[in-house]
C-alpha cells in the first residue's frame, strides 16, 4: 500500500495541467509527514525483501491504476496515438504505466547504491568527455523520459562528473523531502529556482566545473515557453533553462536514463547547444534553436522508446490557453 500511494501521489501531480500550477499548486506542495512514513516503509521493506519480490508487487499496483484511473489514462492514450502512430492498445497502457512503476521502484536501489542490481549501459560520451576536459561546466538537460535517479547514479559513478540539480523551491523541497526518507544520505545539492541568487549561484557552480542538470519538458506557473513542433503537433516548452544556458554562454548536453526491460538501463547523452560563442545579437535566435533541437531529440527517443515518457497530462494544450512566449 505505501507503493500504491507514493505512485498514486506522483500520477496526481503529472495529471495536473502544467499552465494552471501555482506556486501553492498539487505539485508544489510537500509531501504530508504521514506520506514520509510511508514512503520509509516502502524502503525498508523493498531493500529487505528485494528487487524481484518487489516487481511482483508492481502488476497489482499498475493494474490498480490502469483500472481507475481515467484522467492520466486519457492523456496517456492521446501520447501513445501520436507516439507509435495508431491506436494504442491495452496492454501498451499497461506497460507505459509498469515502466512508470518500475522506475519509482528501483530508485529505492540507486538511492542506496545497489547499483549491482542493475545493467546500466552508456552511450558513445564523447561531448561529455569534451564538456570534462574544458572544465568550464555545462548544463545537462533532461525530461520526464526514463529515470533521472539513473543519470544521477551514473554522475555519482564517473570520475569528474559532479552534478547540481537546478529546480524551482516549492519541488526542491518535496523532493529532498522524498529523497531524505529513502536514504538521508543520498541528498543531492539542489539549487533552488525562483530566488534571487539562484542564477549567481548556477554560475559560482559551473566555474568549479559542476554539471547542473534541469528538466526542460515542463513549464510552472506563467513561466515563459514556446510552442516547437514535437510529435506532430506544437507543443509548449519552458524557455527559461535556455535563457539561462545562453545568459551563461555554456554547453548544453541533453542526458536520460531509458529504461529497457528487467534490470536493464541505457543512459543516453547528446549535445544540444553551445552557447559559449554566442553573443547578445544572436542569443534569441540561439535559443529557439536550442528549443527545437532539444524537441527533436526528446521526439527521437520517444519513437525509440515509446513507454518511457511520463508526462500524463495535456502536454500539447489542445484544449487550454495558448502558449505565451
Amino acid at each position: 500500500m505505501a507503493l500504491i500511494r507514493a505512485i498514486r501521489r506522483v500520477m496526481t501531480e503529472t495529471a495536473e495541467r502544467p499552465e494552471e500550477l501555482k506556486p501553492q499548486g498539487t505539485w508544489a506542495r510537500q509531501p504530508e509527514r504521514g506520506s514520509l512514513a510511508l514512503l520509509r516503509a516502502m524502503a525498508w521493506v523493498s531493500l529487505k525483501l528485494g528487487r524481484r519480490a518487489g516487481r511482483g508487487v508492481l502488476y497489482i499496483i499498475v493494474l490498480y491504476y490502469f483500472l481507475f484511473s481515467p484522467t492520466a489514462a486519457h492523456h496517456s492514450r492521446a501520447y501513445l496515438r501520436r507516439v507509435l502512430g495508431r491506436a494504442p492498445r491495452a496492454r501498451d497502457r499497461f506497460r507505459q504505466l509498469l515502466a512508470f512503476s518500475t522506475m519509482i521502484h528501483d530508485r529505492v536501489y540507486l538511492l542506496n547504491d545497489r547499483f549491482g542490481l542493475f545493467d546500466i549501459q552508456v552511450g558513445a560520451t564523447p561531448v561529455l568527455e569534451q564538456a570534462l576536459a574544458e572544465g568550464t561546466g555545462c548544463f545537462l538537460i533532461g525530461a520526464h523520459l526514463g529515470s533521472f535517479e539513473v543519470m544521477r547514479s551514473f554522475g555519482r559513478r564517473v570520475s569528474g562528473v559532479e552534478v547540481v540539480v537546478a529546480m524551482y523551491d516549492q519541488n526542491a523541497r518535496k523532493i529532498s523531502g522524498v529523497l531524505e526518507a529513502i536514504n538521508p544520505r543520498a541528498q543531492p545539492e539542489i539549487i533552488p529556482l525562483g530566488t534571487i541568487d539562484a542564477m549567481l549561484r548556477i554560475r559560482a557552480r559551473l566555474g568549479e566545473g559542476a554539471f547542473v542538470g534541469m528538466l526542460a519538458d515542463r513549464t510552472f506557473g506563467a513561466e515563459a515557453r514556446i510552442r516547437v513542433s514535437f510529435l506532430g503537433s506544437p507543443a509548449p516548452f519552458p524557455v527559461g533553462p535556455w535563457r539561462a544556458a545562453a545568459l551563461l554562454r555554456r554547453r548544453v548536453l541533453f542526458v536520460a536514463g531509458i529504461y529497457c526491460g528487467a534490470n536493464r538501463y541505457r543512459v543516453v547523452i547528446d549535445e544540444v547547444a553551445d552557447f559559449s560563442e554566442i553573443g547578445a545579437p544572436s542569443r534569441d535566435a540561439a535559443v529557439v534553436a536550442a528549443i527545437e533541437r532539444y524537441a527533436a531529440l526528446l521526439e527521437q527517443y520517444c519513437r525509440r522508446y515509446p513507454y518511457n515518457w511520463f508526462n500524463f497530462f495535456d502536454f500539447w494544450q489542445e484544449q487550454g490557453p495558448s502558449a505565451r512566449g
